[in-house]
């Protein structure tokens, strides 16, 4: 694609400038945070000749000394990071954390918000409100009590305003470039643990979810439960693993490779592993505790992790490491660690080491993951939360993707208390052109299947726009109207999902 300069805002009045600038000259622009939406077009366009915004440069936390355990919200703006609004946290006001996601330490917060994400303990999209925005006539408009001035004693602290709720408007749109917004915190429980439920015969997977969507219903796992397939779990602790047995067991070569293979045997032999949180006062926590084990006893192995737990396991085991099954739950511990503090506010980088190490550049820091040869695709469906349902489409999915060759890196989100969402990915290496080619082809044709079955994707690649978007149905033909009230002149991303003319 071409590209013109790229541009790097430093506040919003840089923002107001390079719109005007841009909507004069007739000149598209492409707004990004951090560029680290792996997967879904990183920082590419979605159309050729736009102008990059930059907006990792306006990182600023702006009202950091008002934020308290009486004011648990984070005026923040799109360059601020997991990585940054945790280490601000750990040091001003560690009573606080906030729904962090397995994405780097280095994304954006409102990047990540904005198309949608998903974090531990909920939908990201719940975390944002009061947006301030630069529409492409160069208005900049804040929605809910926003509206009232900074200085109003709502605006950073009632979420709805007055009127309609225009916030809504601005994910996974190309309506204007949000430029700030308030980011809600919480209260650090008393007692915080993960569950890991390992299912013991693949054929009562969808009993298997039915179960953990009602205990999310019922809000004794009131956070996002995470069911995921063999290929995602292995995958998500094989760089621990590995790590753990080269540089503390002095495994290399052939020996470090089977070693690791044969201690992920050992610790996920399980085709589906769920993964949810619990989190309250003691008594809270034994009594929800004892609920889970309850419903899934018969289906699931459980197994609590907590810091103590895992302190305890490591010193007990990493003496005996000789031992080749102690050694592979050493070696456990040693993955799981960074993965279980994503369930207490604590982000990390180790999915995507996971992913750098496997495709031989474990060299590279997190952020520098498009340099890697690593080709990744997300196709991820949202589905009803019917456990039927959902097996036979998985099924079905996976079918597919073998018919081209591949496998599927599947972890079934159970998001809200009605529905789920499948995150799903293909991994291939795209420095070799026949394998982009194939993983593209396999790409489209699972998309056909979650069309076929009446479905949806929650979140959309650069690259489907004109697949998933019918420019001549009713609600995008309103879509667009809207867009030309916002960015009458299509200044700001055009074609992201497709209301580009």
């Amino acid at each position: 694609m071409s590209y013109f300069a790229e541009l790097r805002p430093k506040n919003v009045s840089d923002v107001v400038a390079i719109v005007q600038s841009a909507r004069a000259q007739r000149r598209p622009l492409y707004a990004y945070s951090t560029g680290l939406n792996w997967g879904y077009g990183s920082k590419a366009p979605v159309v050729e000749g736009c102008t990059p915004v930059d907006l990792s440069g306006m990182n600023q936390i702006v009202n950091a000394d008002k934020v308290s355990i009486t004011n648990p919200v984070a005026l923040i703006e799109p360059g601020v990071t997991q990585a940054q609004l945790y280490q601000f946290l750990q040091e001003k006001c560690p009573g606080l954390y906030f729904n962090v996601c397995g994405a780097a330490s280095a994304t954006s917060l409102i990047g990540n918000a904005l198309d949608r994400g998903v974090g531990y303990l909920g939908p990201r999209r719940d975390d944002l409100f009061a947006l301030e925005i630069v529409t492409g006539t160069g208005q900049v408009l804040k929605t809910g009590f926003r509206r009232l001035g900074e200085s109003s004693p709502l605006a950073t602290c009632h979420p709805f305003g007055l009127g309609p709720m225009l916030d809504g408007m601005f994910f996974q749109s190309n309506f204007g470039i949000v430029t700030s917004a308030c980011f809600k915190l919480l209260p650090r429980p008393p007692v915080q643990v993960g569950v890991s439920l390992a299912l013991r015969h693949e054929s009562d997977l969808g009993r298997f979810i039915d179960v953990l969507a009602q205990l999310k219903r019922e809000r004794v796992m009131g956070g996002v439960t995470h069911i995921g397939n063999k290929a995602r779990t292995r995958s998500s602790l094989m760089y621990g693993v590995s790590n753990y047995l080269e540089t503390q067991c002095g495994m290399t070569g052939a020996a470090l490779e089977a070693g690791a293979a044969g201690a992920l045997a050992i610790i996920a032999p399980n085709e589906w592993t769920s993964l949810g949180g619990i989190a309250g006062t003691g008594r809270q926590v034994r009594a929800a505790l004892a609920e889970v084990k309850a419903r899934t006893g018969k289906l699931a192995r459980m197994m609590v992790v907590d810091d103590f737990r895992l302190d305890l396991g490591y010193r007990v085991l990493h003496p005996l490491r000789f031992v080749p099954w102690l050694r592979a739950n050493a070696a456990a511990i040693a993955a799981v660690r960074p993965l279980h503090g994503l369930a207490s506010g604590k982000p990390t980088d180790a999915p995507v080491d996971n992913l750098l190490w496997k495709f031989g550049r474990p060299d590279l820091p997190a952020p520098r993951l498009d340099e890697s040869n690593c080709g990744m695709l997300f196709i991820s469906p949202a589905l009803p939360m019917d456990g039927d349902f959902v097996t036979g489409f998985i099924k079905a999915m996976t079918s597919v993707a073998r018919e081209h060759g591949h496998e599927l890196y599947i972890t079934i989100n159970i998001e809200t208390e009605s529905s789920m969402v499948a995150v799903t990915n293909l991994l291939f290496d795209r420095s070799v052109s026949t394998e982009l080619d194939r993983a593209k082809r396999c790409a489209d044709a699972l998309y056909a299947c979650i069309t076929a079955h009446k479905l949806e994707v929650y979140r959309a690649r650069a690259d489907m726009m004109g697949s998933v978007v019918d420019p001549y149905s009713d609600y995008w033909q309103t879509v667009r109207h809207l867009k030309s009230v916002f960015d009458p002149d299509n200044i700001i991303s055009p074609g992201r999902y497709n209301i580009a003319d």
